[in-house]
């Protein structure tokens, strides 16, 4: 999501604002329609930066839910061997032109399928917000010595935003997200923790068109979001960001290094 401060847009009135956000496209990872219109703290750490240092060094690597690519395409450079894989169709087309011209091989597979290479074959297993590491299967595909190297959504991340339209959740609904089930998963699954961080960041909605760009773009946030089931809930949060300003939530980031031995 931007980082930039609030600048005035043309659309001005709710439904306006409504229709700009339900015409735009969702695939990929671009968050550069929030231009001016919502913002995200980073975390501290430069995930983006410090994964093109270990693909600099690496020479077999694996990025895992790669969304359209943008994030792996960052790297200067990518190693000899670079895959990456995606399950929702229109990203794996967006990421495939834009990693192919590259070298790199983007490969359709589900989420929640095992990984579709053999045994020891990556040094460097990337991603960036997965939607559920698979520990098992990511000790498998890396060599002895091949490192894990991700950036998590930690527990109740945006959970401000789930909330206003859900009500009260569970406080255990996203316990698995919690650093220590992480650490936990890594190491049943045979793996080091060689670095495990947490922070949680201060986003900002300067406007609703943000909101629902926002839902339906990260679309397990409220599952099955539309427009005109929650017609309502938006037209009030519509009029409370006009009255008294942004819409504050909070990200929940980790970033976590593992080492298979």
């Amino acid at each position: 999501m931007s980082q930039s401060a609030h600048s005035t847009q043309s659309p001005t009135s709710f439904e306006e604002l409504v229709a700009e956000a339900e015409a735009a496209p969702t695939e990929g990872w671009d968050f550069s329609w929030f231009e001016g219109r919502a913002t995200e703290a980073r975390p501290s750490w430069g995930y983006a930066r410090a994964m093109g240092e270990r693909l600099a060094k690496a020479e077999a690597a694996l990025d895992i839910q790669t969304g359209g690519g943008e994030v792996l395409n960052s790297a200067d450079r990518l190693p000899p061997l670079t895959v990456a894989t995606e399950g929702w169709p229109p990203n794996v087309a967006k990421a495939t032109a834009l990693l192919r011209p590259r070298g790199a091989v983007v490969v359709a597979s589900p989420e929640d399928a095992p990984l579709p290479f053999a045994d020891g074959t990556f040094d460097l297993v990337t991603s960036r917000h997965p939607v559920g590491p698979q520990w098992a299967e990511i000790a498998r595909v890396l060599r002895p010595g091949g490192t894990y190297f991700a950036q998590h959504v930690g527990p109740r991340s945006a959970y401000e935003v789930v909330e206003y339209f859900l009500g009260p959740q569970p406080e255990g609904q996203s316990a698995d997200r919690h650093p220590d089930r992480e650490r936990a998963g890594a190491e049943a699954a045979g793996l080091e923790i060689v670095d495990l961080r947490a922070e949680r960041l201060r986003m900002e909605f300067y406007d609703i068109g943000a909101v629902v760009h926002f839902l339906r773009k990260v679309v397990w946030m409220v599952p099955g979001f539309t427009v005109d089931q929650y017609r309502d809930r938006l037209r009030t949060l519509h009029e409370r960001i006009e009255a008294e300003g942004p819409f504050v939530a909070h990200s929940a980031r980790q970033l976590i290094e593992a080492r298979k031995p």
